[in-house]
């Protein structure tokens, strides 16, 4: 598949942020597994303290999408003994804006999936394609879209400057940053609707778009990319702090350039992934679904992965375990942390098994809309 750049030529691209020193990439490391947890835990209590120095953005909003069915087996990650197939899950926004020390403003949008084009994703196309009409109809619901939501917020698609996914799976950003050629399906080459934007984004991630190994195309969507400008990407390489209160962690294992939002808030410290799909998944001993408990002392992990792609499956674990050691205790239950699914498991009537014992629903910091 032709790409606007090829894995050797991503090196070349430009980049963004202050490179976090206390935090390596393990997955590159020499050391084995287990050597390599214990480092996440240690990089994460030195990461914490020099993350919460750099301050608060102005405001965390939250902002629904789309809810939509996904296999339990993937979701929860053999821990489930639910009868349910399927669960459903949240797709949800984080619009983040914050001022530099210079008083600019910025704004940063964390998984703007837009999911009219992202159903187009070879294993949801194919979901689709077997799922009747009246049926799909019952099990996804569409909340809002991204320009519908920064609408409602009064932000200008201009005023945007940072769009960011915690991995490119299902993604297609064609209408966000626009296209170089006609695109026979838009019927159009479309204008980047924020025309300021840049994508950041993990350059272990553009370099495996380029050239996909077979366990990794079902969740892509390369096509999509063949036409999009090479500069519309910030490439990262590692964990980067954006400005105050607002960094990039790269988490690997879901895949291999995986990134995680990480931000100080007026409750402490979030942190957002798809890693795992409920909070209860990063503490299982207090989880009310049918298995999870009981799986995660017989087979002694303290984690539920998201596993719909098993990449790097350790350094996903070791992942897990650094956001875990990150996120500060939820003050609406303090038995589950600040992390947010950035894909949450949802309660639903179709799917017996798998309401979550918790769920956040959103990140409130700073003003929020009426």
């Amino acid at each position: 598949m032709r790409l606007p750049w090829t894995s050797t030529e991503v090196k070349d691209l430009p980049t963004v942020g202050t490179v976090v020193d206390a935090v390596t990439d393990l997955s590159r490391s020499e050391e084995p597994p287990g050597a390599r947890l214990r480092i996440a835990r240690q990089q994460a209590a030195a990461f914490r303290g020099e993350f919460t120095s750099t301050g608060t953005p102005d405001s965390v909003v939250t902002c629904d999408l789309v809810t939509l069915p996904y296999p339990t087996r993937f979701g929860l990650f053999r821990a489930s003994k639910a009868l349910a197939p399927f669960l459903s899950i949240t797709n949800r926004m984080q619009v983040i804006r914050w001022t530099e020390s210079g008083g600019r403003k910025r704004v940063l949008l964390f998984e703007p999936s837009d999911h009219e084009l992202g159903r187009y994703t070879p294993y949801f196309d194919t979901l689709a394609q077997h799922t009747p009409s009246f049926l799909e109809r019952q099990v996804v619901t569409e909340h809002g879209t991204v320009p519908s939501h920064l609408a409602r917020l009064g932000i200008e698609p201009v005023e945007v400057d940072y769009l960011m996914f915690d991995h490119l799976h299902t993604q297609d950003l064609r209408r966000w940053v626009g296209t170089t050629a006609f695109q026979d399906d838009l019927g159009q080459a479309p204008e980047a609707a924020f025309p300021n934007a840049k994508v950041i984004v993990q350059r272990d991630e553009l370099a495996a778009l380029a050239d996909l190994h077979p366990l990794q195309k079902p969740w892509y969507q390369p096509g999509a990319y063949s036409d999009v400008p090479a500069e519309a990407f910030l490439p990262v390489n590692g964990s980067v702090v954006l400005g105050p209160g607002v960094a990039v962690l790269k988490t690997p294992g879901h895949v291999f350039g995986n990134q995680s939002l990480v931000v100080n808030t007026d409750t402490g410290i979030w942190v957002s992934s798809e890693n795992v799909i409920a909070a209860e998944a990063l503490v299982p001993e207090y989880s009310k679904l049918p298995g999870l408990a009981r799986w995660a002392r017989a087979w002694q992990q303290e984690v539920v992965l998201n596993a719909n792609t098993i990449e790097t499956t350790a350094d996903q674990y070791n992942s897990i375990v650094m956001e875990k050691a990150l996120a500060d205790r939820s003050q609406a239950d303090p038995r589950f942390l600040q992390f947010f699914p950035s894909s949450e498991l949802t309660g639903a009537w179709t799917n017996p098994g798998t309401k979550p014992t918790f769920t956040h629903g959103a990140i409130r910091h700073g003003a929020q809309p009426a």
